[in-house]
C-alpha cells in the first residue's frame, strides 16, 4: 500500500507555534571555579504542580501542531496494518512444557503460552494484558525452577524500572502467597526451593522515580516465606554505588556473586556448595578493570568469558582453588571478531561474534574444539543460542532490517537449522534491500553503516534519510526488523544505522574509543555518516533526520547543537541532555564510568564541551526537533528533556519547530504497550515527513 502525502511545509505553508511561557529562576552552580546557570532547575521537580502544568501545556502545543498534519491519520492506519501480524518467540523447554511468547498482532503485551509437545495445542500460561486496563503492566523477566514446577517473575508498571516479584505453581497456574517489592536491575536465580534476587531498600515515596539508587543488596527468597524473612546474601555499606547479583550454575553447584561499580567493569566471587569448608564467597576475579562473566562450570572449574588481555574477549577455564591469572587456561582464544555472548547447551559452548556488526555463531566442545559453524540465513542478527546440558536441540531467532524475526530449530549433534516459524508481515521483502558501507570519520577511523531502502533508489542527492545511532555502553547496533522503520522505507526513505564507536561492534577497543574524554569521537562518527551520505549523492541536509534514544538521545542532542545546519529534523528520545547533573538521579551515577562526572575538574571540562543542554546558543537556527520522554522514566529522568526543550524553545531563532512530546504512564521504553508504540510512531513519522517535505 502506498500512502499519498502532501507536505504543507514543502508548499511554503508552515505552522505558527506559540510556546508556553517557561519561567527562569536565578540558579547558578560553581563547578571548579566555573559558574554555570541552570534557570530551569525547577523542572527537575516532577511532582510539583508547576512542572505538571508545564507538561500539560507543552503536550497541548505539540498535539495541536501534530493534529494539523493532514496525513497523520493515514500514517496511523498503515502502521496498524503493518503492526498487525502474529509475532511468535522461540520455544524454550522447562520441565514438562515448551514455553513461548506470542502477540496476535495488536495486543498491548505479548502473552506467554505453553504446549506439552512441539506443535501441540497451546494454552495461556501468563497474560500481562489482564493485569492493567491500558496494557501498561509488563512482564520484566521470568525464571523457572530447575524441576520446572515453579516460575518466579517480575512485573513493571507504567514503564518504571521498579518491579514486583511473584511466584506461580506451574501445574495449577495458581499464584503463591510470595510477593517481592522494590526490586530493580535484578535477575532471578533459582537454587533448591528458592531463588536469589537483588533489591533496594524502600525509597521515599516522593522521590522514588528520581532519587539516587544506592546500597543494592542481594537476598535469597525461600518459597512460601514473606519478603521480611528473605536471607541477606550480600551488602556493601562502604560502597553504596555498587550493583550486585548472584547467578547459579546449571548444576547448582556454584554461586557466582558479581559486583560492579557502574556500567563497565566487574568483580567476581564464588561459593562452591560442594566444598564443606567454604562458608562464604571467595574471590574469583578481582578488580573492576575488565568484564569477566561466568558461562558455566566444567566439573569443579569455571568457564569465563573475559576481555582480560583480550579486547575482543576470549574464553578461559579457571580453577577456583587457584584463581590467579597465571593459572588460567585458554579454551577459545581471542579472535579478530568481537565475542559478544556465550551460551551452553547439550554439553557444548555456543559463542556469538560480530563480523562488521552482523552475527556469526560457532559451536565448540568444552575443550575449545570447533564442532560447527552455525549457518545463518544471511547478514543479520541471531540470538537464543543455548539450552540445558541434556538438550538435543534448541530454538533461536534470526532477523535483519528487511527480515521479520524468524524462529529456527537447531540440532546440536548435526549442526543443522530448520525453519520453525516465519512471520507473515504485510509487505514484500523482495522489494527492499540492505547494503553495508564504510566511511572515514574525522580522525580517519573506518566506521560501518547499514543502509536499507526500497530497491531502485536513485543517487540524485534528494532522498529522505533517517540516520539512527547509539554509540555507548558497549552496546552494538546490529540488523533488526522494525515495522515502524519499514513504513519510512515504504515512503521512499533510506534508513541508515551507524556502528558508532562506544559500542562493541569491534570489541573493547572500539568501546573505549568512544567513552570518557574520547566521547567526541562518537559525535564525529555520526556527523561523518551524514557527510558521507551527502557526498555520495544519497541525500542533502534538507532531507536528513537523525534519531536516537537514551545515550542515543544524547548523541542527537550533541550533534544537533554542534552541526545544526547539517540536519533538517532531530528526534532525541529519553536522552541524557544535562551532562553536569545526570549522576544525581536514580541510576545515573553508574554511567560515570562511561561519561565521567562533573564532580571531577578534568572530566567537567570535556563534559561541558558537548553537554547538549549547555551548548544550545541563543540566536541559532536549529533543526525541526521533536523531543520525546515519559513521566515514569526513572532511568533517564524526564527533567533532562524538560530542561533541554525549555532552553531550545528560548534559543531557537529559525523557523523550525521545537516541540516536546511527554508520554504518560510510560517509562524509558521497556514494556511499552503496542497502542502507545503505534501512537508514538505515528507522531514521529508525521513530524519527520512533514518537516522533510516528503510527498508521493
Amino acid at each position: 500500500m502506498s500512502v499519498s502525502l502532501i507536505a504543507l511545509q514543502a508548499m511554503g505553508q508552515q505552522q505558527t507555534i506559540s510556546y508556553p511561557d517557561t519561567k527562569k529562576v536565578d540558579t547558578v552552580d560553581d563547578y571548579h571555579g566555573t559558574k554555570i546557570a541552570d534557570p530551569y532547575r525547577w523542572l527537575e521537580n516532577d511532582h510539583s504542580e508547576e512542572t505538571q502544568a508545564w507538561v500539560v501545556a507543552q503536550n497541548k502545543v505539540t498535539q495541536d501542531y501534530l493534529s494539523k498534519i493532514p496525513f497523520r491519520a493515514e500514517i496511523r492506519k498503515r502502521l496498524e496494518e503493518l503492526w498487525n501480524y502474529p509475532k511468535n518467540g522461540a520455544p524454550v523447554k522447562h520441565g514438562n512444557y515448551y514455553y513461548y511468547f506470542k502477540n496476535d498482532g495488536l495486543q498491548n503485551q505479548a502473552i506467554l503460552y505453553r504446549t506439552a509437545t512441539l506443535g501441540g495445542t497451546p494454552e495461556i500460561f501468563l497474560d500481562p494484558n489482564k493485569l492493567s486496563a491500558a496494557g501498561t503492566t509488563a512482564l520484566g523477566s521470568i525464571a523457572f525452577s530447575k524441576d520446572g514446577k515453579h516460575a518466579a517473575y517480575l512485573l513493571a508498571k507504567a514503564g518504571s524500572d521498579w518491579q514486583e516479584g511473584f511466584v506461580m505453581d506451574v501445574e495449577t497456574k495458581q499464584l503463591l502467597s510470595d510477593k517481592l517489592e522494590w526490586v530493580k536491575f535484578s535477575g532471578l536465580a533459582w537454587k533448591g526451593d528458592g531463588f536469589y534476587y537483588s533489591r533496594y531498600d524502600k525509597p521515599d515515596e516522593q522521590n522514588k522515580l528520581s532519587g539516587k539508587n544506592q546500597f543494592q543488596k542481594v537476598y535469597y527468597h525461600k518459597l512460601g516465606d514473606t519478603q521480611e524473612k528473605d536471607v541477606l546474601i550480600y551488602k556493601d555499606d562502604e560502597h553504596p554505588l555498587r550493583n550486585a547479583a548472584v547467578q547459579v550454575t546449571e548444576d547448582e553447584r556454584f554461586l557466582i556473586l558479581s559486583t560492579s561499580e557502574g556500567t563497565s567493569g566487574r568483580e567476581l566471587r564464588y561459593l562452591d556448595t560442594q566444598n564443606p569448608t567454604q562458608k562464604d564467597f571467595a574471590m574469583l576475579v578481582k578488580g573492576f578493570d575488565y568484564e569477566p562473566g561466568v558461562i558455566d562450570n566444567d566439573g569443579g572449574k569455571l568457564m569465563v568469558r573475559t576481555n582480560h588481555n583480550a579486547p575482543n574477549y576470549k574464553v578461559v577455564l579457571i580453577d577456583p582453588a587457584n584463581p590467579a591469572e597465571a593459572n588460567w587456561k585458554t579454551i577459545v582464544p581471542e579472535k579478530k571478531e568481537a565475542l559478544q555472548g556465550a551460551g551452553t547447551g547439550g554439553g557444548n559452548l555456543f559463542l556469538s561474534y560480530l563480523k562488521d556488526a552482523a552475527t556469526k555463531v560457532y559451536q565448540y566442545d568444552y575443550n575449545g574444539k570447533l564442532v560447527h559453524e552455525v549457518k545463518l540465513p544471511g547478514i543479520g542478527t541471531a540470538g537464543g543460542f543455548g539450552g540445558k546440558a541434556a538438550d538435543k536441540e534448541f530454538f533461536y531467532t534470526y532477523t535483519s532490517f528487511v527480515t521479520p524475526p524468524t524462529v529456527y530449530k537447531y540440532d546440536i549433534s548435526t549442526g543443522t537449522s530448520t525453519l520453525y516459524d516465519k512471520a507473515d508481515v504485510k509487505f514484500n521483502p523482495a522489494s527492499y534491500e540492505t547494503k553495508q558501507v564504510f566511511f572515514k570519520s574525522a580522525d580517519g577511523a573506518s566506521v560501518p553503516m547499514f543502509l536499507s531502502y526500497k530497491k531502485g533508489i536513485r543517487l540524485n542527492g534528494s532522498n529522505p534519510v533517517l540516520i539512527y545511532g547509539y554509540g555507548g555502553f558497549n552496546i552494538p547496533q546490529t540488523p533488526g526488523f522494525s515495522v515502524s522503520n519499514l513504513y519510512f522505507m515504504e515512503q521512499g526513505g533510506i534508513y541508515a544505522v551507524v556502528g558508532l564507536r562506544g559500542g562493541s561492534e569491534y570489541g573493547e577497543a572500539w568501546h573505549k574509543a568512544g567513552m570518557l574524554d574520547k566521547k567526541q569521537n562518537v559525535f564525529n562518527d555520526f556527523i561523518g555518516a551524514a557527510e558521507f551520505l551527502i557526498k555520495s549523492k544519497y541525500t542533502n541536509p534538507t532531507k536528513i533526520a537523525i534519531r536516537g534514544g537514551s545515550n542515543g538521545g544524547l548523541l542527537v542532542g550533541a550533534c544537533m547543537t554542534q552541526r545544526p545546519e547539517l540536519f533538517k529534523v532531530a528526534l532525541p528520545a529519553v536522552g541524557v541532555m544535562d551532562m553536569l547533573r545526570f549522576q544525581k538521579f536514580t541510576i545515573g551515577w553508574a554511567w560515570a564510568v562511561e561519561y565521567g562526572s562533573s564532580d571531577h575538574a578534568d572530566q567537567f571540562k570535556y563534559l561541558l564541551q558537548y553537554s547538549p543542554l549547555h551548548n544550545l546558543k541563543p540566536g541559532t537556527a536549529y533543526p525541526a526537533t521533536l523531543i520525546t520522554t515519559a513521566d515514569h522514566d526513572d532511568r533517564v529522568v524526564p527533567a533532562h528533556s524538560f530542561k533541554f526543550a525549555a532552553t531550545l524553545q528560548a534559543d531557537n531563532a529559525g523557523p523550525n519547530p521545537a516541540l516536546i512530546r511527554i508520554d504518560t504512564q510510560a517509562g524509558h521504553g521497556a514494556g511499552k504497550p503496542t497502542s502507545k508504540l503505534i501512537d508514538e510512531a505515528t507522531d514521529i513519522w508525521a513530524f519527520t515527513m512533514y518537516n522533510l517535505g516528503m510527498q508521493k
